[in-house]
């Protein structure tokens, strides 16, 4: 029985299609592992599977196929994702404690070495990778997971959550006998030498990647920051009001939009509100539509107004709440005991909180990424202050007349935006693009 990417015979499932060589305790950056070497009897290749924790027997196991990649796993190619795919993959694995990555020896989507060289010679003269491939008379994707299942088998992994953006694994891995409960996603950043390359998987291989939601855009690589890279997202009437008035909750976005929100939210280290946008909406800013990791919350409140009863008392990460040096003590000992962080910082020449000064702890934290959400005062101050690199703005078709998004300029200029492109979600429109310097 054959499909595309997965071939296997009852008969090889009833046998022994795989032997298991030998193991070895292997001790890496992301914890301890046991590494198994197995020989597949069905493509006469050494295959490994990379195992925490324990797995027989067990249902929802995290796992990862990993197909050989010796230019991006040894070297750290910068022309795929397969190296970042691979470390982030043993990096929720070793967060999850338990899970498997099955490494399987098929070099260049299964064509070897030698043409995957070849083939990116061709992609040098402008052709992509999938065309590239059939130049050499092979397929765009040569891939087999066959032993890939073997193994789960011979592990006795009952269920899976895999880590792919494949839909063809998915696929294999359900006619093979091995239930995939759930998707979760990988995605890298992109780069200018790996742009064109994920836009293929895209376009050409079904890869489930969302490329607009990648902190770098359109392929164009971003300077190092001396702060976190920043997103400003929020939605927004036509009328450019994000409220009907002050201090009241407006829902804008439609579930579309929502969703990709949450995407957006999983792709970033933290994610900030104004002290307004909790007393109005009381937020819980996780990430709950789809699969990922949930941002630290940060809340910038000069005078410490945040409720103690607020949900962000209950996010699975500690709030850190950004407020001055003349804050009142006797308040931050109550929203410390409430489980809140509050971290005490210079004040802007206006005597609100420095928002530089902000990113500069975040920097300092090991926080790289942050999307921030408003309000109205937090989007005007952010964007006056040039702290914004990307925007993401949700556009309902409604009329409101109420607050709008960017108030009080006061002689500050706004930027500028980049690499403008629209996406139809919904009935919303989404706005995206780079951010540049005012005029």
């Amino acid at each position: 029985m054959c499909r595309p990417g997965f071939c296997y015979t009852l008969g090889a499932m009833e046998g022994k299609p795989i032997e298991h060589m030998t193991s070895a305790r292997i001790p890496t950056d992301f914890g301890l592992f046991q590494l198994a070497l197995y020989r597949s009897h069905t493509d006469d290749k050494e295959h490994l599977a990379l195992v925490m924790g324990e797995v027989a027997g067990q249902t929802e196991v995290l796992v990862r196929i990993h197909s050989e990649c010796f230019t991006g796993d040894v070297l750290g190619s910068r022309r795929c994702d397969c190296g970042p795919q691979l470390r982030h993959a043993m990096q929720q694995i070793a967060g999850a404690g338990r899970g498997v990555i099955v490494y399987l020896r098929q070099e260049g989507r299964g064509i070897g070495l030698a043409d995957k060289l070849r083939a990116y010679n061709l992609q040098e003269m402008g052709y992509d990778t999938v065309d590239a491939n059939l130049m050499l008379g092979h397929q765009a994707d040569a891939r087999d997971y066959t032993a890939a299942a073997h193994i789960l088998h011979d592990l006795d992994v009952r269920s899976v959550k895999l880590l792919t953006n494949n839909p063809d694994k998915i696929a294999g891995m359900q006619a093979a006998g091995i239930p995939v409960v759930a998707r979760l996603p990988l995605t890298t950043a992109v780069t200018p030498e790996n742009a064109a390359y994920l836009k293929t998987k895209v376009e050409k291989m079904r890869h489930l990647l969302d490329l607009d939601t990648m902190l770098v855009a359109n392929g164009v690589a971003r300077p190092l920051l001396s702060r976190p890279f920043v997103t400003l997202s929020y939605a927004q009437s036509l009328d450019g009001s994000i409220a009907a008035r002050r201090g009241q909750p407006t829902p804008l976005s439609g579930p579309e939009a929502m969703h990709m929100t949450h995407h957006l939210r999983a792709s970033h280290d933290a994610i900030l509100v104004g002290i307004g946008t909790v007393l109005a909406d009381d937020p819980r800013l996780t990430v709950r539509l789809v699969d990922g990791d949930q941002p630290q919350p940060v809340v910038v409140d000069g005078r410490l107004r945040f409720p103690l009863t607020a949900q962000l008392l209950q996010h699975p990460k500690r709030p850190f709440i950004m407020t001055t040096t003349q804050a009142d003590e006797s308040r931050q000992r109550d929203l410390e005991s409430a489980g809140a962080e509050v971290i005490r910082v210079a004040a802007a020449p206006d005597g609100r909180v420095s928002l530089s000064a902000v990113l500069a702890i975040l920097q300092g934290r090991g926080l790289r990424s942050l999307m921030v959400e408003g309000g109205a005062q937090i989007i005007t101050s952010f964007l006056t202050a040039h702290l914004v690199d990307r925007v993401v703005i949700t556009i309902a078709p409604r009329l409101l007349g109420g607050l709008p998004a960017i108030t009080y300029l006061n002689g500050h200029t706004l930027p500028t935006l980049h690499n403008a492109h629209y996406r139809q979600l919904g009935a919303d429109m989404v706005l995206m693009g780079d951010v540049g310097a005012g005029g």
